[in-house]
C-alpha cells in the first residue's frame, strides 16, 4: 500500500530532526541569527532574549516549512515534473513560514508586521527551501548511483575491503581475495557467494568463484578452462561450468 502524502512528509520531517547534521545546521542558524539580529530583532531584543527567540523560532519554522514543502513536493511529483514541483513547494513553505513568524511575533511582541518585514521573510524562506530541495535531490541521486558494497566485505578487516577478485575454498575456510589483500573466513563457499551481490561474478569450479570485472582472459583447455585474473593468478574452471562460461559470453559457443 502506497504511503499518503502526509505520511511521507511526517517521515521526512522526523528523519530530519533525528539527523545530527540537520540539528547542527539549525544550531548554527540560531547562533548566526542571534548574533546578526536580522529583521529588526537586533534593535528590539538584547542578546540573551534574542538567542531565546531564535532558538524557539528556527526549529518551529523549519518543521512547519519542511512539512508543508514536502507535502506539496510529494503530491506534485506524482503528476508533475520536478522543475514545476520544486518552486511550488518553495513558495508554499515560504508562505507558511511567513505566517508562523507573524503569529509568533504577534504573540511575543504584539505585532507581526512591524518587527519582521514579512516580504523579506517570505523571500528568504522560499529561496532557502528551494535550495534545500535541490541539494537533497542531488544527494539522493548520488546515493542511488553509488554502488552498494557486497555484504561479504563487511566480514573483512577494513584495510582489506576492496573490489572482489575471487573466492576459493581452503579447508573449512573461504579465501577472499580483493584488490587490497587476502583474508580467510570461516564459512561455506555457497554462503560467501550469496554475499557477493547480484551479477557480480560466477562460480567456475566447486572450489572457486571469480568476479566478472576482474577477468583478464579465459583459455579453453580440453574439456576444462583456465581463467586468468587481472592480478595475474590463474583459476581453474571445471567441465561442468563450461556451459555457464559460454552463457556469460566468456567462451565461444
Amino acid at each position: 500500500m502506497e504511503d499518503t502524502v502526509t505520511q511521507v512528509a511526517l517521515r521526512e520531517t522526523r528523519t530530519t530532526f533525528a539527523s545530527p547534521r540537520a540539528l547542527a545546521a539549525m544550531a548554527a542558524a540560531v547562533a548566526l541569527l542571534a548574533l546578526a539580529g536580522p529583521f529588526g530583532t537586533g534593535d528590539a531584543l538584547a542578546f540573551v532574549p534574542r538567542l531565546a527567540y531564535w532558538t524557539f523560532t528556527v526549529p518551529i519554522t523549519y518543521a512547519t516549512g519542511s512539512l508543508v514543502g514536502t507535502c506539496v513536493l510529494v503530491a506534485m511529483r506524482r503528476s508533475r515534473p520536478f522543475w514545476q514541483a520544486m518552486p511550488a513547494a518553495a513558495i508554499a513553505a515560504g508562505l507558511v513560514i511567513t505566517g508562523v513568524v507573524a503569529l509568533l511575533n504577534w504573540i511575543t511582541f504584539g505585532s507581526g508586521l512591524e518587527l519582521l518585514p514579512l516580504s523579506a521573510i517570505f523571500l528568504a524562506s522560499a529561496i532557502v527551501t528551494g535550495a534545500v530541495i535541490v541539494l537533497s535531490r542531488e544527494l539522493e541521486r548520488e546515493t542511488e548511483a553509488r554502488p552498494v558494497p557486497p555484504p561479504l566485505l563487511e566480514r573483512l578487516d577494513f584495510a582489506k575491503r576492496g573490489p572482489l577478485l575471487s573466492l576459493s575454498v581452503q579447508d573449512h575456510y573461504v579465501e577472499v581475495v580483493t584488490t587490497r589483500g587476502t583474508s580467510l573466513i570461516l564459512m561455506r563457499l555457497s554462503d560467501a557467494i550469496r554475499e557477493t551481490g547480484a551479477d557480480t561474478g560466477m562460480q567456475v569450479h566447486r572450489s572457486h568463484w571469480v568476479a566478472f570485472d576482474q577477468i583478464e582472459s579465459v583459455t579453453r583447455e580440453g574439456y576444462k578452462a583456465r581463467i586468468t585474473l587481472k592480478d595475474g593468478r590463474d583459476i581453474p574452471a571445471s567441465r561442468s561450468y563450461i556451459p555457464a562460461l559460454k552463457e556469460a559470453g566468456l567462451l565461444p559457443r
